[in-house]
């Protein structure tokens, strides 16, 4: 292998999605050089697959749905969607899957990129098959950061192949509006997807083992979600999956589906929205002694923690603890930071909510779901205080009888729940469902991370009439059913 095949960097990072961009630049900031290799588009899975092109076609339903019951404005709104628009829309918000400005930027923070599959090749040791075949050994003199994230998981089903289903990329991606749409799943994915192509026209049906939608947020949210999917008319069938799937004719013919229940259905796509896998199963695990396939446990600096000598990490999707492209940028720039100063000889802080340590990934992870209604989420729920044997303070309030939400849709549905720690008066969890809560979530996460004492929060006044105002009337709730001894605990 000549010179020109062999290159050394302070830093290698495998995959430029968000997470490997993130981590690149801490890095680079920081004065190291830093090399990303990537085998497919700059700026990853969110920017062209997933979160950029889903909320593109997502935000056209929502305001459709939105506008369809407001007074003097339903009117107004006459006809159906123009999904031609919606997904040329949709094609400009994925940079029409070009990722020059990815590049581009890349260029201006001083990182340099190559093209082609990386795999690891001994410790600080990467391969790159680049496309043009030739294959180039890149030596990290600090760290690799492995940021290949995840791939969707597909079911043992019968017929698969032949089938050519959709997983998130296509469903994200589709140029054109099924007529009739299958989903598998019943969690973030098939909510959101099941929300979009039925405001398109298409006729949507879920199928899910499961036996409520959105097994991991509260109750009430994920009913009113379901309520609002079966109002647009959404078929959904919980208790029971798809055990064989089949084309007998041509394309036109559509998929034929056999339900566990007995059931058949035909449709002439189906998206299997059946969770995720790491996509580790070729990056060369097995040259670390490490196994291919599998999620990597990392501590919470990011660090693999069965590889010796603090030069392998792991960020984003790929480690499993949290998989959400914010929760992932957010490991990006602890990692960097972990990186940058170990490379110095600096000392770690690694206490909680230390400079060095990701613990927003256990005790503070915020996620919103865009579906009809929204929902909004950070911290504990009630199902992980029951099932950690926490005692918390459960505080309802009906968002419609908030001002705010009035002005917003005078016939509002939604509900919000925070969790209170009764020792230490500080809010553990909140969750908010209805239109517009997503931007309530950065204050409660704010509550969660600063850990805020309730007296405090008594002092953040919010505007009238706004949303947030459900927050004083959770706060003069939970007053009032302490006072009374009426409040519940888990």
């Amino acid at each position: 292998m000549s010179d020109k095949k062999n290159h050394t960097y302070d830093v290698i990072v495998i995959g430029a999605g968000p997470v490997g961009e993130n981590v690149a630049d801490r890095t680079s900031a920081a004065g190291l050089s830093t090399v990303v290799v990537e085998s497919e588009l700059v700026g990853g899975e969110c920017s062209y697959w997933a979160c950029e092109p889903s909320k593109a076609l997502l935000r056209p339903a929502l305001l459709h749905a939105e506008a369809a019951r407001f007074p003097g404005v339903d009117a107004a709104v006459t006809g159906p969607l123009d999904a031609r628009a919606v997904l040329k829309h949709r094609d400009r918000m994925a940079a029409d899957w070009n990722d020059q400005g990815q590049v581009d930027w890349l260029d201006s923070a001083g990182i340099a990129l190559v093209r082609g599959h990386g795999r690891l090749a001994g410790p600080r040791q990467v391969t790159v098959r680049t496309p043009d075949g030739d294959t180039l050994l890149l030596t990290a003199r600090h760290a690799v950061a492995v940021c290949t994230g995840s791939s969707a998981a597909l079911p043992p089903l019968p017929g698969l192949d032949a089938v050519r289903p959709w997983t998130s990329r296509e469903a994200t991606s589709a140029g054109e509006v099924p007529g009739r749409l299958a989903i598998l799943g019943a969690g973030v994915v098939a909510a959101e997807m099941a929300t979009a192509w039925q405001a398109l026209g298409a006729r949507v049906t879920l199928v899910a083992r499961e036996p409520r939608l959105l097994a991991r947020v509260e109750n009430f949210a994920a009913d009113l979600v379901a309520g609002r999917l079966r109002e647009a008319g959404v078929d959904l069938r919980f208790g029971t999956t798809i055990i064989a799937a089949e084309r007998p004719g041509g394309p036109d013919d559509g998929i034929h589906l056999t339900l566990g229940d007995g059931t058949r259905l035909v449709a002439d796509e189906l998206l299997l929205a059946t969770g995720r896998a790491p996509s580790t199963g070729d990056i060369g695990l097995e040259t670390v002694g490490l196994t291919p396939g599998q999620w990597l446990t990392t501590d919470d600096t990011f660090t693999v923690t069965a590889i010796e000598g603090d030069w392998l990490y792991a960020v984003g999707d790929v480690n499993h603890r949290a998989l959400l492209t914010h929760q992932g940028k957010y490991q990006a720039r602890i990692a960097g930071a972990v990186i940058a100063d170990r490379a110095r000889g600096r000392a770690l802080d690694t206490d909680p909510w230390g400079r060095h340590a990701g613990t927003a990934d256990l005790l503070a992870v915020p996620q919103v779901v865009f579906t009809d209604p929204e929902i909004a989420a950070v911290g504990l729920t009630t199902e992980d205080a029951a099932r950690t044997g926490r005692v918390v303070d459960v505080v309802d309030y009906d968002i419609g009888r908030v001002a705010g939400a009035v002005q917003h849709d005078p016939s509002y549905r939604g509900r919000a729940r925070v969790l209170i720690d009764p020792e230490r008066r500080v809010v553990v969890g909140a969750t908010f469902a209805g239109a517009g809560v997503a931007e309530l979530l950065h204050s409660a996460t704010l509550a969660i991370t600063g850990e805020i004492p309730l007296d405090r929060l008594w002092h953040a006044v919010p505007a009238f009439p706004t949303i947030s105002e459900v927050w004083l009337r959770l706060l003069e709730t939970y007053r009032d059913q302490r006072q009374l001894g009426t409040h519940r605990q888990t």
